[in-house]
């Protein structure tokens, strides 16, 4: 299926900033629709994020609305997560991922990348 690597994770104080990246490796990229998902020690995965095809469309969950946005360059095949005013419990493995469907479920995305490391001290 679709290879999808990730990058820009790392480490920030809270209050910072970091930007995500994943890049996916053919030219099919511009018709799925992508998310972001997070997964920390000892917790389940949860949902970050998700943009349509186009970029028309975007829908956050709660706890990242207002300080992370997502977006896509489809001439690039890359899709970004500007994450803003970072706190501790955004700690997280985050993963991207590729549907054929505009969900927040992560059992209808098909292909996943293998994630980067956001830490976010106190």
């Amino acid at each position: 299926q679709v290879q999808l690597v990730e990058s820009g994770g790392g480490l920030v104080q809270a209050g910072g900033s970091l930007r995500l990246a994943c890049t996916a490796s053919d030219r099919t990229f511009s018709t799925y629709a992508m998310g972001w998902f997070r997964q920390a020690p000892g917790k389940e995965r949860e949902f970050v994020a998700v943009i349509n095809w186009s970029g028309s469309a975007t829908y956050y969950a709660n706890s990242v609305k207002s300080r992370f946005t997502i977006s896509r360059d489809n001439t690039r095949n890359t899709m970004y997560l500007q994450m803003n005013s970072l706190k501790p419990e955004d700690t997280a493995v985050y993963r991207c991922a590729a549907s054929t469907t505009y969900s927040t479920l992560a059992n209808s995305f098909e292909s996943w990348g293998q994630g980067t490391q956001v830490t976010v001290s106190s």
